[in-house]
């Protein structure tokens, strides 16, 4: 589990830093004023591409759990879900797709409760 998700975290990072910089320097001229909703996705793509490395990193120190497990799944799939649906409406001007986006953030939501109920079970574990 932790080289798993520490590559797919590291992999979701490089993603973000491209669509980023692809959001930054090709696409804001051509998508206007929803270059901010297009900001937002890679701001919560970052944020979570960071939460599913910390979570194969508390997997070393906790010990693999499916309670860990879950959590980075739920994160991967959250930055797929609700970053990605994201992106595509802002290219796209599909306004429906804005109905997939909160599906992403119940997974987020998820994977941040199924974290700290790992920390609450497994956390007085010392290194």
């Amino acid at each position: 589990m932790q080289r798993t998700y520490i590559i797919i975290g590291s992999i979701l990072g490089m993603i973000g830093v491209g669509i980023g910089a692809f959001g930054s320097h090709i696409l804001e001229p051509i998508i206007g004023a929803r270059i901010e909703t297009f900001r937002t996705g890679v701001e919560y793509h970052f944020v979570h591409a960071i939460a599913v490395l910390i979570t194969a990193v508390l997997a070393g120190v906790f010990g693999e759990s499916a309670l860990l497990r879950w959590a980075a799944r739920l994160f991967t799939a959250g930055v797929i879900l609700f970053s990605g649906s994201l992106y595509v409406l802002c290219i796209t001007g599909v306004k429906v797709l804005g109905a997939i986006t909160p599906l992403g953030g119940l997974c987020f939501i998820a994977g941040w409760i199924l974290l700290a109920v790992a920390g609450a079970k497994y956390g007085k574990k010392t290194v």
